[in-house]
């Protein structure tokens, strides 16, 4: 289970809650027999314990069916797979979108981007197809995203199943936790 929305910053920068997420995702792709449970969505920024129990059930679940037992179902929400800049914008691909990606509760939140000097601003994102078109007025010439990183963001980017998408960055610059390594 990733570790749920947590703490009172939705603030833009780095974050030691998103790199723990990261580090669980990464650890999810690269040992095998292991899996993942988005839960980014069904926390209490107040309480580190998600009150959303039978959510998460269902997506433990559903990642085991559709791994392990071979089930023919979606068992993920979006994961980061490849950028490709385009002038001012950022084109990202996921896999597991299901038949499409959906934004709920109106248009898309919790991305960031940023140029050469490594600042991120709040981004306008769209779903284009199977993408997600990223971009900033502040940012003329962006080099990297990053979506849903804080300790509790609003994000709220899911595939066509209700599954959401696990945050992630594009960029692997030094974060809060680099010195600590």
């Amino acid at each position: 289970m990733q570790l749920p929305n947590q703490g009172s910053s939705t603030e833009l920068g780095d974050s030691i809650w998103a790199e723990l997420r990261e580090a669980q995702l990464f650890t999810a792709r690269g040992v095998p027999n292991t899996g993942l449970a988005v839960t980014i969505d069904v926390g209490d920024a107040k309480n580190l314990h998600p009150p959303r129990k039978a959510e998460v059930g269902q997506r433990l679940a559903a990642w085991a069916l559709g791994t392990t037992y071979g089930e023919k179902i979606e068992y993920s929400g979006p994961l980061y797979d490849s950028m490709k800049i385009s002038g001012n914008a950022i084109r990202i691909k996921f896999k597991h979108i299901g038949a499409g990606l959906e934004a709920h509760d109106g248009q898309l939140k919790g991305f960031t981007i940023a140029g050469a000097d490594r600042k991120f601003h709040w981004a306008e994102a769209r779903i284009e197809g199977e993408s997600v078109v990223v971009s900033s007025a502040e940012v003329n010439a962006p080099i990297a995203v990053r979506y849903a990183w804080a300790e509790s963001p609003e994000c709220n980017l899911y595939n066509n199943g209700g599954l959401p998408a696990s945050p992630f960055r594009t960029d692997d610059w030094p974060g809060a936790t680099y010195e600590k390594r």
